[in-house]
């Protein structure tokens, strides 16, 4: 079981003007995991207020997977990037590299998002968009790899056997 924590992080959700379609949309797409959500907040587009929920849920140690949605783009308010690089202690730029890609066969704007992916002890923390579709089209492209992040961070697993795809 993944316990899993989302982080919305919006000024307008925040402040009650818009409802929270982001978090909703990886609660749903999360579900085909076998997954729950063992923590959900919603905060301002500060990065000590960023930096400070990422850092106290991963240390807690009862979240294996933190995903925020906003904050990652070119906007003056866009500081989740910032943010969440310093509290990591491991870089995993596959998730972000893998989520621009697969969002530039939708639109080329996807090579503005500035999410980034990290390791905090035990628990992967990942960037989403602040859009529910775009939230929906990068959760496709990385959930296959993220239970398996998950136990590699955690020492459940050290190999690495890629899965069969039934290509010779």
């Amino acid at each position: 079981m993944l316990n899993l924590g989302i982080v919305t992080i919006s000024d307008g959700v925040w402040h009650g003007q818009r409802s929270d379609e982001s978090g909703k949309a990886i609660r749903d797409s999360l579900a085909q995991l076998n997954s729950r959500v063992v923590k959900y907040e919603v905060i301002p587009d500060e990065a000590e207020i960023i930096a400070s929920k990422l850092a106290e849920w991963a240390d807690e140690g009862g979240v294996d997977l933190i995903l925020t949605t906003g904050g990652t783009g070119l906007g003056p308010r866009d500081v989740t990037p910032e943010a969440t690089l310093s509290i990591v202690d491991k870089v995993v730029p596959g998730f972000a590299e893998m989520m621009r890609a697969q969002s530039f066969s939708v639109t080329p704007f996807s090579m503005l998002s500035r999410a980034v992916a990290g390791v905090r002890r035990k628990c992967l923390i990942i960037n989403l968009p602040g859009s529910p579709k775009a939230v929906r089209e990068c959760l496709e492209v990385i959930l296959p790899a993220i239970p398996h992040a998950v136990e590699i961070i955690k020492g459940e697993v050290t190999e690495h056997i890629a899965p069969d795809t039934g290509k010779d």
